[in-house]
């Protein structure tokens, strides 16, 4: 009776231990698997949606934090740290691209692209000039520019989904843009560079 006793504790004991190391496991690798920024990690690529609204704090530059803005250059190096010492992560190359700043360090810029991807740009390679694109969450679909903001109106064209735009305009619901040589309005809830109930002039 004795051995069938301790038999039958070793047997729990083991797996009593078995257990408490898949636990252990189980939270290293959740722990691993969490963002390091707690939890604001980027969309991934692929999985772009619509701008969203902004938060309302201002950077150690004194300007909003998040904000968009674009590309000065037709090659920008995206480094993975703020500073030129850290390596390039990879190489923008569309001059006039809009890229969301999400932090601040010295003169390097924390930046989010339409795909979610993050990385630091030197401030001197980013503009204040609008941009936008035109829903590069759907791809292969297209969106109407159409002459007057509103939807009854007639289309000036067809923007087909990732063209980028100049932004001239925004009264929160539509935004006055230029593409290829046309000029008209796109809903702004249709555009990646602004944010939904942004009002530019």
């Amino acid at each position: 009776m004795r051995v069938a006793q301790s038999e039958k504790q070793r047997r729990w004991g083991s797996a009593a231990v078995a257990a408490t190391c898949l636990l252990i496991v189980a939270g290293v690798a959740w722990s691993l698997l969490q963002p390091a920024d707690g939890g604001t990690t980027a969309r991934a690529a692929g999985s772009q949606t619509a701008s969203t609204t902004p938060a309302d704090q201002l950077g150690p530059s004194g300007l909003p934090l998040p904000r968009f803005v674009s590309l000065k250059a037709e090659k920008v190096n995206v480094r993975r740290g703020p500073s030129s010492d850290h390596p390039v992560a990879w190489v923008f190359q569309r001059k006039g691209m809009p890229v969301e700043i999400i932090a601040e360090s010295d003169s390097w810029r924390r930046i989010r692209d339409s795909e979610g991807e993050e990385g630091w740009i030197l401030e001197a390679m980013l503009s204040g000039r609008r941009t936008a694109l035109v829903a590069p969450w759907k791809k292969g679909q297209t969106t109407d520019l159409r002459a007057k903001a509103s939807p009854a109106s007639g289309d000036v064209a067809r923007l087909a989904s990732g063209v980028q735009v100049e932004v001239a305009e925004c009264d929160g619901q539509w935004c006055r843009v230029t593409a290829n040589g046309y000029d008209g309005y796109v809903e702004q809830t249709m555009l990646w560079g602004v944010y939904p109930g942004e009002k530019l002039d």
